[in-house]
Parts: C-alpha cells; sequence; structure tokens
C-alpha cells in the first residue's frame, strides 16, 4: 500500500495541522488536569505516603517510556489516526476509572487509580506519536520540523493551562468532577480530527525496531542530554529560591516558559529551513549559559534570567533534533522513530530527579544546575559529532 500524497488527502494541509494540534491540546489536558489534583487526593483523601503519591504519579510516565516503539510500531503499520483515535478512547477511559475509583471504598481506590494511570501512559504514547506522524504525513515530511513544532506547544499549552484548570475543577467539585472532566476532553478531540483526511501507511520493507533504534540514538543522546536541564528546573527551582530565601520562585518558571514558547512560535520554521544539527548546535549553547546563570545566582533576577535563556535554548531542540531523527529512517518506519526518539526525553524527565536530588542532598541546590550544564554541554559534543543526514524516502 502507498500513502497518499498530502495535497490529496489535505486540500489545506496547514488547516488540518491545525485541527490535529487542538485535538491533542484537548486530549493532553487528560494528563495535565490530573496532576495537581491526584498528590492532594492520595495523600489527604486517601491517607497514603508520599511515597505512594509518587508511585501514582510516575507510573503514567513509565508506561509511556515502555510503548512510545509500540506505539510507533502501530502508526506504522495500521495508519497514525488508528494511534491517534486509540490514544484518545484510552485517555478517556482513564478517565473513567478516576470516576469509578471514587464509588469505591479507600482501600479499593487505589489499584483503580494505579490502573488508570497505567492506561493514560499508554494513551499518552498513542496519542502524541499517532499525532506527529499524521500530521507529517498531511504536510509532508519536508515540514516535519513544524509539525513536532506546533504539536510541542499545543502539549506544553495543556500543561500549563491544565494545572489551574484542574485545581479549579477539584475545588468546586471534587476529584470525581476531574475524572468527568477527563472523560470528556479526550472525546472532543476525537471529534475534532473527523474531518482530517487519513494517511495511509506505507509499503516496503520494516526495519526492526533495534535497528530503527541504532539509526536514531545519536540525536535521541543529545535530546536526552538538553532534557536535563528542564527537569531540573521543574523539580527543584522552588527549592532553590526557598534556600536562599529568595521571593518569587514562579515567576522563574513564567520566564521558562514564555521564551520557550516565543520562540516556538517565532522560530519554528528555523530546524526545517537551516537544519535541525545547525540549530540544535546554537541553541544548546543558549541552555548551557542559562544553566551556568542559575548555578552562579546571587539574587532573584539572575534565576529569573537563567530561566529565560535556558527555555529560549530548550525551545527548538526537540523539533530541531527531531528533524535529524526523521532524516535517517525510511518513511514507511518514521512513526516508530519518532515514537524511540521521544522516550529518550521521558528517560531524562524519569532520571533527572533523583540524581539531581542527591547532588542537591551533597552539595546544594545550586549544584544541580551545575550537573544539567554539564550534560547540556555534553549534548552539544554529541549533536557535533552528528554526520549530515540526508532524508529518505
Amino acid at each position: 500500500m502507498t500513502a497518499t500524497p498530502p495535497s490529496a488527502t489535505a486540500p489545506h494541509p496547514e488547516r488540518a495541522l491545525l485541527r490535529l494540534c487542538v485535538a491533542i491540546f484537548l486530549g493532553y489536558l487528560t494528563v495535565a488536569l490530573p496532576l495537581p489534583v491526584l498528590p492532594l487526593h492520595v495523600r489527604q483523601t486517601l491517607g497514603y505516603s508520599d511515597f505512594i503519591v509518587g508511585v501514582t504519579i510516575g507510573v503514567q510516565f513509565v508506561a509511556t517510556i515502555f510503548t512510545r516503539g509500540y506505539a510507533g510500531q502501530l502508526a506504522d503499520t495500521t495508519g497514525a489516526r488508528r494511534a491517534m483515535r486509540g490514544g484518545c478512547w484510552l485517555a478517556a477511559v482513564a478517565g473513567v476509572g478516576y470516576v469509578v475509583s471514587t464509588w469505591l471504598p479507600h482501600d479499593g481506590q487505589l489499584p483503580v487509580l494505579i490502573l488508570s494511570r497505567l492506561l493514560l501512559g499508554v494513551g499518552e504514547s498513542l496519542l502524541v506519536t499517532g499525532m506527529m506522524a499524521w500530521g507529517i504525513g498531511t504536510i509532508g515530511a519536508a515540514h516535519s520540523g513544524k509539525v513536532i513544532t506546533w504539536t510541542g506547544v499545543a502539549i506544553f499549552g495543556a500543561l500549563a493551562a491544565g494545572a489551574p484548570l484542574g485545581l479549579a475543577i477539584h475545588e468546586y467539585g471534587g476529584f470525581v468532577w476531574v475524572g468527568a472532566a477527563t472523560i470528556v476532553l479526550p472525546l472532543a478531540g476525537l471529534a475534532l480530527t473527523l474531518g482530517v483526511a487519513p494517511v495511509a501507511p506505507l509499503g516496503g520493507h520494516r526495519l526492526p525496531f533495534r535497528t530503527v533504534l541504532a539509526k536514531i540514538a545519536p540525536p535521541s543522546f543529545g535530546l536526552m542530554l538538553q532534557g536535563v536541564g528542564i527537569a531540573s528546573i521543574n523539580a527543584f527551582i522552588t527549592l532553590y529560591f526557598a534556600a536562599r530565601g529568595w521571593r518569587g520562585a514562579g515567576w522563574t518558571l513564567t520566564c521558562f516558559g514564555v521564551t520557550f514558547v516565543g520562540m516556538r512560535l517565532l522560530f519554528g520554521h528555523l530546524p526545517d529551513k537551516l537544519g535541525g544539527r545547525r540549530v540544535a548546535l546554537i541553541l544548546m549553547l543558549i541552555e548551557t549559559a542559562g544553566l551556568l546563570v542559575l548555578w552562579q545566582a546571587q539574587a532573584p533576577w539572575m534565576g529569573f534570567l537563567g530561566a529565560a535563556l535556558t527555555g529560549a535554548g530548550c525551545s527548538l531542540l526537540y523539533p530541531s533534533l527531531g528533524v535529524e531523527a526523521v532524516r535517517r529512517v525510511p518513511a514507511q518506519v518514521r512513526a516508530t522513530a519518532l515514537g524511540a526518539y521521544a522516550a529518550f526525553q521521558d528517560v531524562a524527565y524519569a532520571v533527572t530527579g533523583p540524581i539531581a536530588g542527591l547532588l542537591a542532598m551533597r552539595f546544594g541546590y545550586p549544584s544541580v544546575y551545575l550537573f544539567a550544564a554539564i550534560a547540556a554541554l555534553a549534548g552539544w559534543i554529541v549533536v557535533f559529532r552528528l554526520r549530515p543526514a540526508a532524508a529518505m524516502s
């Protein structure tokens, strides 16, 4: 079977891509809404320990790491539309689990919550990987950087909006209302995809997953190393400010978010235009500089500056290195490559917290940002050594 050309599947490809981005925004709210609420529910309502809180939150991301490859293979073999819609359905089922858990005795609620989180992790893999593969198939591989950039804006927008919205819903109606919202939102996203033409999976020889992984490993390792900076800011910036007796830690996250989203909106075309490797080399140096400013910060304004620089540096690294990954594999395994590529960032987010926590305990919070800067510089070396890859068909 051959893929239908983008011009035939989508008379207005950018309009179709926008619909997919709104759909993933709604679907990803299912991930974002419960994040600030679940710790309160598990700790205060159900009475479990902080360790159990961490397990409840973390199992979703573990499930995501281990199913990225499966999601990509499903999109490559059965179609990206099926993968993305399957992600929406699983996210809605996770919301059903949240609601059902509230009807059970306290002892029976946690297993249902854990199962719901696992289903949501699988759903997230299918949702994001299917969206990127569908978007690239709709507007063409030459614009893969644009697709990855727009997808990232939708995801980070959902994360930014989801936290306050989730807390507001929880305050109004309790956890059961949060669960109800996470049923409705992904189904609304699913409905939006109905007007977008499918992209048929490509025929031809499909490389084994280990071969795909080997081909995309160099840019993916660069992605993993740059992700340490994002994870370090998210996990420890408030504690860093508190230890220094500084106010306004929340503004560091605002500074990071503004420059991150701003760079994606203003310069999201550059990876496609200039090449992912060239853009990544510049941005990794900016990220390194921002993390070094955080390491040496002597006043709150230096923390804000460091976070802003780090956000600017990180903003286009995912799409830039994603362009390099996509170019290294044939089109019929593109979604598999994207799924495996995204898993490297998941690994960075998963391992940075424990390592950085040990460093903070031993050397203080500034050492966390020196560690992140060293990781970003190591990522620059990895990207510098990348051999240019011609686009494969």
